[in-house]
């Protein structure tokens, strides 16, 4: 649905630059956001889209066979739950692109591609990846399949087929969503310069408000995990600036606010995102603000909601063991943070992210010398991240690796002094602790 805006690169140039910049290394990383989809996560008010439901149940009520139409509802319901933070939209999802594999049962790459975005919403990756290999299988030049294939194989930590996966997006179709899930697979490379390049594209292909703050607030994070508060503050406010409603944004905004001392701009900030997006993310987030600004039961007041949260997830069918092991290894119970743990590793051995979640609750369960090689694989890809080398820093230091920890500590601190509200201070008294 993008163009090219004025001022990009040619068709050509993007996709040269894009496979240049892949061959670089092996990549890892997050997809954005929620499920794969054909257009940027937006953060704006669920109006639009419930209007689209509506309008979708209308013509389906009166052509209840149209089954291209039931795979265009159950992909509105996933955006919906994006939107609102409300996992009871994945059932009906589901129910929508079964119906359209009822009256459509073979050839019908749609109904696939939906059900992976459903399964890669519920963090199930491997029946993700399944599911669009059995939608490319039926239709080879789905941009859109390829993107939810590209999602669950770095979560999978196949990384270098998802370097493949994301070169053919750009092949097929070198709009928004190619390009910001290149950008992902440069940065975790640890070459910010370059994903920042590729963000760039994908903020002059944008012409929806939404996809423009996607591309926007992506510039912010790259900018906030190597410290520059000021380049971070203008991304995530040119952001809201072109989308009002992307909540993300506002997130953004609160954490430079907080690394910049004014906690209550900060706490403003992301009390409007709670309210209106009451994802475990920005739960722990405002929780941590107001634990470090010595507000103890306001902040466990936040984390019960978190756990809360969590427990709605699980009920509807969403994997959260990783996010769940870190948050208890924090906030909760180490024991149950290393249960989680471990449930995400076995799924996801390769993955860093899991593995850095599960050398943080070896770690908090006492289990250090355990938790340091895993917590070395979690950064052998060079992502530029303060939090996870913040981790491995205080796992060495547990495990008796002082010189490296010394290096691991110095590290995150250098990449963003203020990179958590509490964290941040503990990095610090342990170099100081350390000599």
């Amino acid at each position: 649905m993008q163009r090219w805006a004025r001022g990009a690169l040619s068709v050509t140039a993007v996709v040269g630059l894009a496979a240049g910049l892949l061959a670089i290394g092996a990549a890892a990383g997050p997809p954005p956001p929620g499920p794969a989809s054909t257009s940027a996560p937006s953060g704006s008010a669920g109006d639009p889209t419930a209007r689209g439901i509506a309008g979708l149940q209308a013509e389906l009520a009166r052509v209840p066979g149209n089954h291209p139409k039931w795979s265009a509802l159950g992909m509105a319901y996933l955006e919906q739950a994006r939107l609102t933070a409300d996992p009871t939209f994945y059932g009906k999802a589901e129910a929508a692109f079964a119906r359209a594999l009822e009256l459509r049962p073979t050839d019908n790459d749609a109904a696939l591609t939906g059900q992976a975005s459903l399964a890669s919403a519920r963090h199930d990756f491997a029946e993700a990846l399944a599911l669009s290999e059995q939608s490319l299988a039926v239709n080879g030049f789905s941009a859109t399949t390829y993107a939810v294939r590209f999602d669950a194989l770095n979560e999978l930590g196949r990384y270098e087929e998802a370097r493949a996966a994301v070169q053919r997006m750009l092949d097929l179709r070198p709009g928004l969503d190619a390009l910001t899930r290149a950008s992902y697979a440069v940065e975790l490379t640890g070459d910010v310069a370059q994903a920042g390049e590729l963000l760039r594209q994908a903020v002059a292909y944008g012409r929806a408000p939404g996809d423009i703050a996607f591309a926007q607030y992506y510039l912010g994070e790259l900018a906030w995990n190597t410290g520059d508060l000021e380049a971070a503050r203008l991304a995530y406010q040119s952001a809201l600036d072109a989308d009002p409603g992307y909540l993300p944004a506002a997130a953004g905004r609160a954490k430079v606010a907080a690394a910049s001392g004014d906690a209550a701009a900060a706490a403003a900030d992301y009390r409007r995102v709670v309210e209106r997006l009451p994802s475990p993310e920005f739960l722990v987030a405002y929780g941590e603000l107001l634990e470090a600004t010595g507000q103890i039961d306001a902040a466990q007041e936040q984390y019960a909601v978190v756990r809360a949260t969590q427990r709605l997830y699980a009920a509807n069918g969403q994997d959260v063991d990783t996010e769940l092991a870190l948050f208890e290894a924090d906030h909760g119970v180490a024991a149950d943070a290393v249960l989680s743990a471990e449930k995400a590793y076995a799924k996801r051995p390769a993955a860093i992210l899991t593995q850095d979640a599960y050398a943080w609750a070896l770690h908090a369960a006492g289990r250090s010398a355990e938790a340091l090689p895993i917590a070395r694989q979690a950064n052998r890809l060079g992502l530029k991240s303060p939090v996870l080398a913040y981790h491995l820093g205080v796992i060495e230091a547990a495990a008796g690796d002082r010189s490296a920890a010394r290096a691991s500590l110095q590290r995150a601190l250098a990449l963003n002094p203020a990179f958590h509200p509490l964290q941040a201070d503990r990095a610090r008294r342990l170099l100081t602790t350390l000599g």
